[in-house]
């Protein structure tokens, strides 16, 4: 054991000797071939790499549906498929618009985006090997043009189905905003439709509540003192109170609309300025869209609001009944419509559920 360590240590000695005895780039040449002849084991045992592998890998596919207006679209039909028809795929944009399709094998692919009331869109790129490829958004723009809906839904049937949209949407998840609708360009609704989206407010069990609510709070104020107290005065305002509910929906909502050919319900605008969006609120009141698309004098509003104030003599109190109550309902009716487009334009869409989003245009949900 002695004699291999002192011969050891006299190779390492004579290995220094000789690298001081050359010129120094001779040492440094030296030097590397030691140096490389201990990385060298390394390298041997370092495994080898699988030939291909790296274009084996799996990518992902993500892009947001939106029409033209730059709004994005809920519940889009997103279909991937490949050249030779395999790995086909199918999914639903979220409420944000967005879809993904995850652990694509890379090649070129073919997206086919389809929605009721749009025509459709496609869009072909090439995924490369672990690529997650955004599809540009602009490339998914539906085009809004119901009237290519030759093969699909009838104007009726794409109504019918931004109806079953609208009637979803609740403020807070309770209240019933069934009157607003998000798409600038909805179908217009035939009479049929106007009288349901009517009885469907009416009949909604908020609106007992918020009637049940209001009583109490003339029972308590002894408004309408004709009435009395008591469990047959509140019987009184809350049969009251559900009346004038029911005719200011019907007239305002269903009849004069469908004679008038206008449509009742709020076009959410959130664009523009917020003094823009104001006066559009507060206009609203006096303007709305015809069954046409174009804006006119909302005749059913004002009309209906004025009539319910007058058939609301029949049921008051004799003491409070007149020309004076008339016009005091009408006027609540314009005020509270004001107030009301005020608040769906700036706060309600906030807080209500079911709601598609719309990207800062405030333009389109799901049709």
């Amino acid at each position: 054991m002695g004699l291999n360590c002192d011969l050891d240590r006299r190779l390492e000695e004579d290995k220094v000797k000789l690298f001081m005895a050359l010129p120094f780039k001779s040492a440094l040449i030296v030097f590397a071939l030691f140096a490389l002849g201990w990385t060298w084991p390394c390298w041997g045992q370092s495994p080898p790499q699988a030939p291909g592998s790296a274009q084996a890998l799996s990518g992902s596919i993500l892009g947001t549906v939106a029409d033209q207006s730059g709004a994005v679209v809920a519940g889009a039909r997103v279909r991937l498929s490949r050249q030779d028809q395999t790995d086909k795929q199918e999914v639903l944009s979220d409420n944000d618009g967005q879809f993904s399709f995850a652990n694509i094998a890379p090649g070129p692919f073919h997206l086919t985006i389809t929605s009721a009331g749009f025509a459709t869109q496609t869009f072909s790129g090439i995924l490369h090997a672990g690529e997650i490829y955004v599809v540009p958004q602009n490339a998914l723009a539906v085009a809004t043009n119901v009237t290519d809906v030759e093969v699909g839904l009838s104007r009726e049937e794409v109504a019918e189905e931004q109806i079953q949209i609208e009637e979803k949407q609740r403020v807070l998840g309770v209240l019933p905003n069934f009157y607003v609708s998000y798409i600038p360009n909805a179908a217009p609704l035939n009479s049929k439709q106007k009288f349901k989206l009517a009885l469907r407010t009416v009949v909604d069990p908020f609106t007992f509540v918020f009637v049940a609510g209001a009583a109490g709070i003339e029972q308590a104020e002894n408004e309408f003192s004709g009435y009395g107290q008591g469990a047959q005065g509140y019987g009184k305002r809350v049969g009251a109170g559900y009346a004038d509910t029911v005719t200011g929906t019907f007239i305002a909502g269903a009849i004069l609309p469908a004679l008038l050919k206008q449509d009742p319900r709020y076009f959410y605008k959130g664009t523009g300025s917020k003094r823009s969006r104001f006066r559009y609120a507060i206009a609203n009141v006096f303007i709305c869209k015809g069954d046409n698309g174009r804006w006119q004098a909302n005749y059913s509003n004002v009309f209906g609001s004025l009539a319910a104030g007058g058939i609301s003599n029949l049921y008051y109190p004799a003491s409070n009944r007149g020309a004076g109550l008339t016009f005091e309902n009408f006027g609540l009716g314009l005020a509270g419509g004001a107030v009301a487009n005020l608040l769906q334009e700036f706060v309600i869409k906030k807080l209500s559920r079911n709601v598609p989003n719309t990207s800062s245009t405030g333009a389109l949900v799901q049709p």
